[in-house]
């Protein structure tokens, strides 16, 4: 008797256990939203509005000592993609191009942690190593994918400049060249700067340097070599840079007289890295250590991105999480991701653990833009795909396609339902858009999870998941925001 009245105890809980999670789940549907599917974008086209009405918050300024100045400048500048450089190739050539130099900047980000992990212990700072050390450079990487517009020198020559969030050092093609790549701007020359300076070689700047040396007039060399082969080299030297009407003085950067097998087209590179060399470390307190970007979508927009340096990079309202720093490896930014929502439930599977970086520097998870595609570690890229997968039950499934193992045809579509997705970071919850996370890679309709897996412990959040958000970084306070209505 006690047996079965146990049994039915244990019965009638189960029944309410049941009805309890039933209940919940009808008071929690799947959430979904809506995509209105957009074709692959043409190569933009390439203006620059050079003209700009007075504005009080940009004060011009040369010759500053980074050291000394107190004067807080704000500044902002347009951003092109890349593809306004190759404006003659069609979307899927754009495409195919674009996931090339994807996979090569994501393999050289996972080699040169590897590389600073297995260091130990950690390179001391200052320490010369000759020109043997690789550091790294977005255009190694398959090239930045966004660049500006600024003036180098006195008086300003424009050149196009790639800007990179994955590295530290700031550089220019130089004459005279011993080798040196296409260019769409003529290089620069330094004889014809007035506020070009060498750097000597017992200087701080120069022995801040991964890799340097010194001429026989005892003035710094740099060399930045990459495990693709490509290599530029040359003087390092302070000169001043000009962002539209605001002037910024000695900012150290390397003028490359010998370049090779790098990105055709720009001048050379913006390192935003958070090193040492890097021009938000560099510049300190002028800009109040504070800069940010919006990338546009490109299939949605003809307005630029955009770039601000200064107080005003911190927009109101945004969810900002705090920056990790790696102990082995000082040029990324890495965020504490704790875990992903689609369909508005969190995934199961994915623990805070799967992207937690160790004391060594292992694993983590870095925010990059010039990474287009996200990477998560395999376990929780796959846990996430089959939760979407789940929720896109409605969708018409098509082939793999490259690195993307959930594609949809959508062919004929004005208008579909997707499944919600969300990143949430310590203090930041990121809901994205349905076009951040499905993206067109062919003029048939198909449209992919812009995800991928990789085997690496590293996660790194790319720039198609940014679209449309401004991301900033706030060097100050050790964090980055994001603001869904940056771009505005």
């Amino acid at each position: 008797m006690g047996q079965r009245s146990r049994n039915n105890r244990l019965f009638h809980s189960s029944i309410i256990l049941l009805l309890v999670s039933l209940s919940a789940a009808l008071s929690s549907p799947f959430q979904l939203q809506t995509l209105l599917p957009r074709p692959l974008p043409s190569a933009p086209t390439l203006s620059w509005h050079d003209s700009e009405p007075e504005s009080n918050s940009l004060q011009e300024t040369s010759e500053l000592d980074p050291l000394s100045s107190n004067t807080t400048l704000e500044v902002q500048l347009e951003l092109h993609h890349v593809d306004a450089l190759s404006s003659e190739n069609t979307p899927e050539l754009l495409f195919d191009l674009r996931l090339q130099r994807d996979a090569l900047r994501s393999g050289t980000i996972y080699s040169l942690v590897s590389k600073a992990v297995a260091r130990n212990p950690p390179r001391a700072a200052g320490r010369r190593s000759g020109f043997s050390s690789s550091i790294i450079s977005g255009l190694a990487q398959g090239s930045g994918e966004y660049f500006t517009r600024l003036g180098v020198g006195t008086p300003a020559r424009n050149l196009y400049m790639v800007l990179d969030t994955g590295s530290d050092v700031v550089w220019v093609q130089c004459s005279p060249c011993k080798s040196c790549y296409s260019q769409s701007d003529p290089i620069f020359d330094p004889t014809k700067s007035a506020s070009f300076s060498g750097i000597p070689c017992g200087s701080p700047l120069c022995r801040s340097l991964d890799s340097s040396g010194c001429n026989q007039r005892r003035m710094c060399l740099y060399q930045v070599s990459y495990g693709d082969g490509s290599v530029t080299f040359g003087d390092f030297s302070t000169e001043t840079l000009t962002f539209r009407r605001t002037s910024v003085g000695r900012v150290a950067l390397g003028c490359g007289h010998d370049n090779e097998g790098l990105f055709v087209g720009a001048a050379g590179l913006l390192g935003l890295g958070r090193g040492k060399l890097s021009f938000p470390s560099q510049t300190g307190s002028r800009f109040n250590r504070k800069f940010s970007y919006c990338l546009v979508d490109r299939s949605a927009s003809s307005k630029p991105s955009s770039l601000v340096f200064g107080d005003a990079a911190i927009p109101r309202g945004a969810l900002f999480t705090p920056l990790l720093t790696n102990p082995k490896l000082d040029t990324f930014y890495y965020v504490e991701l704790l875990g992903i929502s689609v369909g508005g439930t969190r995934v199961p599977k994915i623990s805070p653990s799967l992207f937690k970086m160790d004391q060594d520097g292992n694993g983590g998870v870095i925010i990059d833009s010039g990474t287009s595609v996200t990477r998560l570690t395999q376990p929780a890229y796959k846990a996430t795909r089959d939760a979407f997968r789940l929720g896109a039950t409605n969708l018409k499934r098509a082939p793999d396609f490259s690195l993307f193992d959930t594609c949809f045809d959508l062919s004929g579509q004005t208008s579909v339902k997707v499944p919600t997705l969300v990143l949430h970071f310590r203090g930041a919850d990121l809901s994205l858009p349905a076009t951040n996370y499905l993206i067109p890679v062919d003029s048939s309709g198909t449209f992919c999870f812009a995800f991928a897996g990789t085997m690496n412990g590293l996660s790194i959040i790319g720039n198609i998941q940014q679209q449309g958000f401004r991301v900033a970084y706030d060097l100050a306070g050790s964090r980055v925001g994001f603001s869904p209505r940056g771009c505005a």
